[in-house]
């Protein structure tokens, strides 16, 4: 299990200022953009979660530190992109690491300037001073919202001496989020290693799995396959034995499978911030029930539907409807559903077995950012999107109105789909989907 893919693991620094360049043009030269970083969350009493930083300043910087702010000032003369961060500090980082302070910073990220923290609040009124807007991610950080008021408060105080104070403000993420849904060719190789390191990670929980497991035990697999690679969770692991498959964000993981028993595990690796998203469900004994491959066919069925909506000018909504459809008609056939497929479709009834949709954008986080309509209609597909095909059936345990055979089997197959300029990249496509290539891949 080597890490040498030959690629690059990082993200040039020429990269982060291209993006920082196209977001101040989108902008325009009136306005300043204020990126602060994500805190530390205490986990408890004097020991903090694993950090991890806004995935918007990592977007625009890759800078991998706590208590920072981004300052962009587009055609600002003594330079637009501006840092603010923790000084350097022996004692400190005898404790806590190495940081990069002000001038490693400049040097490491190619930034303009950067300052002090502790100089945001004698500096930035001077910055808001003579800019008529300001983007700005209101309501994420409310520390940081009353920081922000204050300052624009001191500007608004010298009006009388010819200060003139930003009118507008604007939520970043109109112009970020559509930035940041387009994946470059950088950001598709990190998407690429996460992909792989999971289809990997899969594979091994795949092997590890034999009636009597408990499924804190594949979540260890899996998860000593992210590390082993240099990558991480990107979410919290789903491992759900048996019915407990049926609960769509299931996070005990501590139940145990039994033989016959269907495991479903739904895990991702982050790799250099970027996420994977893998769901697969295999039987525990490495053979399939009858009742258990019909719906693990049929849930087959419906993403080889939504697929072959993935291309360019098709609507996004295009691909949960084609699988809508597939899975309505074969629970019809398969006597879970009764009626027409169309009145079935239209009064909802498939939710029944089928409550999520089939998909969510993917990226720096999980559920990426991105429109998913505009204006209303559902937005068409185009070449960098990346997203998930994710659609399944859960069939309540005490569901009395199914027969027995079908009770308590909840399947999920998801693989990440990259739009390519005529068609599409299935980013997971190394991992077996179907019921014989996991029963093959199983019995290794």
């Amino acid at each position: 299990m080597s890490n040498a893919s030959g690629i690059a693991s990082h993200i040039p620094a020429k990269a982060y200022a291209r993006r920082r360049k196209q977001l101040m043009r989108m902008a325009g030269d009136d306005a300043i953009l204020v990126l602060p970083a994500a805190n530390e969350v205490i986990r408890s009493r004097d020991t903090h979660y694993p950090y991890r930083q806004d995935s918007d300043l990592w977007y625009l910087t890759g800078f991998p530190e706590p208590e920072a702010v981004l300052v962009l000032v587009p055609g600002r003369k003594h330079g637009e992109t501006l840092l603010f961060c923790r000084e350097r500090d022996l004692e400190r980082e005898g404790w806590d690491g190495p940081r990069f302070g002000p001038e490693g910073a400049v040097e490491a990220f190619g930034l303009d300037d950067a300052y002090p923290i502790a100089d945001l609040d004698d500096i930035l009124p001077g910055l808001l001073e003579g800019r008529s807007r300001v983007y700005y991610h209101f309501g994420r950080d409310q520390e940081f919202d009353l920081k922000l008021i204050g300052w624009l408060n001191r500007v608004r105080a010298m009006v009388r001496q010819g200060a003139q104070p930003p009118h507008e403000f604007l939520e970043l993420g109109h112009l970020l989020d559509e930035m940041r849904l387009f994946k470059d060719r950088d950001e598709l190789k990190l998407m690429q290693r996460a992909a792989d390191i999971s289809v990997q990670a899969h594979e091994v929980a795949m092997r590890a799995a034999r009636p009597g497991v408990r499924e804190y035990e594949l979540q260890a697999e899996l998860e000593r396959v992210f590390r082993m690679h240099d990558a991480e969770p990107a979410y919290g692991s789903i491992v759900g034995a048996g019915t407990n498959g049926c609960v769509l964000h299931y996070r005990a993981n501590n139940g145990q499978a039994r033989d016959g028993d269907l495991i479903l595990i739904d895990a991702g690796a982050e790799f250099r911030g970027y996420a994977a998203d893998i769901t697969r469900t295999f039987p525990v004994n490495g053979r399939f029930s009858a009742p258990q491959r019909a719906l693990h066919d049929l849930v087959g069925a419906a993403q080889a539907a939504a697929l072959a909506q993935a291309r360019p000018g098709v609507a996004y909504e295009a691909g949960h409807n084609a699988a809508v459809e597939t899975l309505t008609e074969g629970l019809l056939k398969l006597g879970l559903l009764k009626g027409k497929l169309e009145k079935n479709i239209a009064d909802g009834s498939y939710r029944r077995f089928y409550r999520h949709k089939t998909g969510h954008w993917l990226g720096l986080d999980v559920h990426d950012v991105g429109e998913y309509r505009i204006e209303g209609e559902s937005r068409l597909l185009e070449p960098g999107m990346v997203f998930t095909i994710e659609p399944g059936l859960y069939v309540s345990p005490d569901d009395a109105t199914v027969d027995a055979k079908w009770r308590g089997i909840g399947i999920r197959t998801e693989d990440d789909v990259l739009v390519t300029k005529d068609g599409y990249q299935v980013l997971t496509d190394k991992l077996g989907r179907s019921a014989d290539e996991i029963e093959a891949l199983m019995a290794k």
